[in-house]
């Protein structure tokens, strides 16, 4: 059975950092991904990488500052924030799907998804 476990969230001060971790179980070789959902918002594309880590992509919110990996051997996807804002407070997700992740794949259309991991962050 397909499973995505997340790890990672906390309290962190404006400026500050955090990494994120997404354990995969049940499925190898799909492309991954972070979304994030702020109270009274959608879910959001925040970053991705392709099923071998050839290609990233990254929300232009979040270019710069956050960078995703991924360790193909442990199955496992990190996604590594610094200069966090205030306005990056959400609940971080972690996703799997069979094709390539982008700024322009809809939330409803991934795969798998983890059950979220909270990042707050305070000013």
């Amino acid at each position: 059975q397909a499973q995505l476990r997340e790890s990672g969230g906390g309290l962190v001060q404006a400026g500050g950092s955090l990494r994120l971790s997404c354990a995969a179980s049940g499925f190898t070789s799909y492309a991954r991904g972070w979304f994030r959902q702020a109270p009274g918002k959608e879910r959001e594309f925040v970053a991705a990488i392709s099923e071998h880590g050839a290609r990233t992509y990254y929300s232009n919110s979040v270019k710069g500052r956050f960078t995703i990996s991924r360790n193909v051997v442990e199955n496992t996807v990190y996604l590594q924030m610094g200069s966090l804002k205030p306005e990056d407070t959400a609940v971080y997700y972690c996703a799997a799907h069979p094709d390539d992740i982008d700024t322009n794949t809809p939330y409803y259309s991934i795969y798998y998804w983890g059950q979220g991991t909270q990042v707050t962050v305070s000013s």
